[in-house]
């Protein structure tokens, strides 16, 4: 399948590249395909060798699998990034607002400005949330916004991800490759330092202490080793030197969290946890939950440790919610967004409803609870029959449902087998929330490597790329 026409190509063409990516297309002029062939296996051993692998829910045989990595960079100028910087954290801000206001006067749904049975009837809306307080107001310490490009000034966000949002890690194993790859493709550039990311992190997670804690002990909630993500949780305890737990190695007396240590009960104060929030405490939850702290949320709502990011945070990135993030943020900060939604269609809404259903050929359809590329139907790409099956599930639950048009993402040359070739991705900012908001210039890009595909999640078949942002 060939290249979408009307793609934006963000390096140009090697014969006539963008001023950004010269440097690039002069070295890849210079650069044999067996040396990038030779380098992409090089990748591959070291990521291996690292235990950089994910495993894919449903697959039967449980093996543990490699992100394929692209080795050609994807590059922003450093005045592309400084509006996509702006235009996340603006967005989180509102976020964070609409969070704290959600779960306690709920002034934005006493306005009109959202309808208050969409909030409180969203499964995803926690009332074991009403009424706590964390520090600085923050719920989303740690957010990751997808966002993607379809013009060389125009940029949409696809999603937020405001729970346990994952894949900083390969951020940050990619330009260790890459700098081990080809350090004379970075002398030919100024990248933009990523490495400072954990300690960025840590210092969001001391923020987060309890008052009155001026050390706090800090922990990385893993739910094992059998998660997807679970390399990412080793390597960002490891880096920021705390703890990696399980749900068995802490425990709650006296409305306190305590970490069990070979010198007996270590208290701890902050939890960076990677556990949905239906498994954190059999006593609030799930009662057959075996990952998370019976009595957890007896010590949260006591004030004694926060969890980060906080409970709850669902109802935020829901895309059920996602078409009132631009309300949120005039009602919150009085701004126009920096960064615009992608235009959506809310299938619960019948007179949407009925176009989706005419137009389904044209659109993109996904789960208002979906991630990860599932339950969705690229309009597109799909047969016939793929559509008239999706057709009847609509009408059977439409309100599982928001549709959108399908966008020519940009594409960015990347190394497959047939040699270089534009591929369409993504980009996934993240952003640190404390008493500031902090992100590092760089970002995790997806790569979609089948040819003319959009799915550029990692267990659909895409891949990553490094993001370097450079000087202009």
């Amino acid at each position: 399948m060939a290249k979408q026409a009307s793609a934006f190509d963000e390096m140009g063409s090697i014969s006539a590249p963008r001023t950004v990516y010269a440097p690039l297309a002069r070295w890849l002029e210079g650069t044999t395909a067996q040396r990038l062939t030779t380098a992409h296996q090089d990748a591959e051993r070291l990521f291996r060798r690292r235990g950089i692998t994910f495993a894919v829910y449903g697959d039967a045989s449980g093996a543990e699998r490699l992100i394929p990595f692209d080795v050609i960079p994807r590059i922003l100028a450093c005045s592309e990034w400084e509006r996509v910087a702006r235009g996340c954290i603006q967005r989180v801000r509102a976020l964070n607002r609409f969070l704290d206001d959600i779960y306690g006067a709920q002034e934005i749904l006493r306005a009109g400005r959202i309808p208050r049975a969409e909030v409180e009837g969203n499964a995803l809306f926690r009332r074991e949330a009403l009424g706590l307080r964390w520090p600085h107001g923050v719920h989303a310490h740690i957010a990751g916004i997808d966002i993607v490009r379809t013009a060389p000034d125009r940029w949409f966000v696809l999603e937020d991800n405001l729970r346990t949002p994952s894949g900083v890690s390969y951020m940050l194993e990619n330009r260790l490759t890459m700098q081990r790859l080809f350090p004379e493709l970075f002398a030919a550039y100024r990248v933009s330092p990523i490495r400072h990311y954990p300690d960025l992190l840590l210092a969001t997670l001391r923020d987060a202490a309890p008052p009155g804690v001026d050390d706090p002990n800090i922990v990385v909630l893993t739910p094992g080793s059998l998660n997807s993500a679970y390399f990412e949780h080793g390597f960002l305890a490891a880096r920021m030197g705390v703890p990696l737990v399980e749900g068995p190695d802490l425990v709650v007396e006296r409305e306190r969290v305590y970490m069990r240590d070979t010198t007996g009960l270590v208290p701890v104060h902050v939890i960076y946890r990677r556990i949905d929030d239906d498994f954190l405490d059999p006593e609030c939850f799930r009662p057959d939950s075996l990952l998370g702290v019976p009595g957890l949320m007896r010590a949260v709502r006591a004030g004694t440790v926060t969890l980060c990011n906080a409970i709850g945070n669902g109802i935020a990135d829901d895309k059920a919610m996602y078409v009132y993030v631009p309300e949120m943020i005039r009602f919150y900060l009085g701004e126009e967004p920096i960064i615009e939604n992608v235009p959506t269609w809310r299938c619960r809404d019948r007179e949407q409803l009925a176009y989706v259903l005419e137009h389904l050929a044209e659109l993109v359809v996904k789960e208002v609870h979906g991630s990860g590329g599932y339950g969705m139907l690229v309009g597109p790409a799909a047969s016939a029959a793929e559509i008239a099956a999706f057709r009847e599930k609509l009408r059977a639950h439409p309100e599982r449902y928001i549709a959108q048009p399908t966008l020519a993402l940009s594409t960015c040359p990347t190394f497959v087998e047939q040699g270089i070739a534009p591929r369409h991705v993504d980009l996934r900012p993240y952003v640190l929330s404390g008493s500031a908001v902090h992100l590092v210039p760089g970002a995790l890009t997806r790569v979609a490597l089948r040819a003319g595909s959009l799915v550029v999640n990692s267990s659909q078949g895409g891949g990553t790329k490094d993001t370097w942002v450079v000087e202009d």
